[in-house]
């Protein structure tokens, strides 16, 4: 009962990522101008500014670097590795694949909506990579899918509730530095978290990895 209602629940997070993904990106090609003109003006109001101090250029790029690949990577490998003394073959398998392919699909959606950067001087024109959905965002959202699916046959009600909050707290401030950095549109952070969550959960589903599935973790005995 409690996998059929967990591949209920992420079959609609998938479904609801994915269309926001397309909705938001058929806005793109077309030039929808209520989104068009929303992005730039939140873009305005967020950019830390061209002329910002070394330090504050420094802390947003720490800030930033919960989206990228090589953390994705040093964050999961000591999981793989309890995994592993656990013989979880199957659980490690969906960890490394949902964190593992995020970035190649992320980069094939930049090259179907093909979006310019934001035009700053030292944000988005500096960079030669395309915006939509947005790399880092998409690679934060997989990330804390990833750790909440996998943790949660182990977390008390009170556990998951602080889980939450930490997991959409991070997202969230990841996402608002590629703004505060000038390098993304409010859109492509929208997008990016939308299809990053999906993805993970479409990989649980593919690995049976749900809470409940074979694929995920039993959870904690209780004394």
């Amino acid at each position: 009962m409690l996998q059929r209602g967990s591949r209920r629940t992420a079959g609609a997070g998938v479904g609801a990522g994915l269309g926001v993904v397309l909705a938001l990106g058929a806005g793109v090609l077309v030039g929808w101008a209520p989104q068009v003109g929303l992005d730039e003006a939140v873009s305005r109001a967020l950019y830390a500014g061209d002329d910002r101090s070394t330090s504050t250029g420094v802390l947003l790029e720490v800030l930033t670097t919960p989206g990228t690949a090589w953390f994705r990577v040093v964050v999961s490998l000591p999981v793989l590795f309890w995994l592993g003394t656990r013989k979880a073959w199957r659980t490690a398998a969906w960890v490394v694949t949902a964190n593992v392919l995020v970035g190649p699909f992320t980069a094939l959606l930049k090259e179907a909506f093909g979006r310019v950067r934001p035009a700053f001087e030292n944000g988005g024109a500096t960079y030669d990579g395309l915006s939509f959905p947005s790399g880092h965002s998409s690679g934060i959202a997989t990330l804390v899918t990833i750790a909440l699916v996998l943790a949660w046959p182990r977390l008390t009600t009170r556990q998951r509730r602080a889980a939450l909050a930490t997991g959409a707290a991070l997202v969230v401030l990841v996402g608002l530095t590629r703004m505060w950095l000038g390098v993304h549109f409010l859109s492509d952070v929208l997008g990016g978290w939308a299809f990053g969550a999906a993805w993970a959960l479409l990989v649980a589903l593919a690995f049976d990895a749900l809470p409940g599935g074979r694929g995920a973790l039993p959870a904690r005995e209780t004394s």
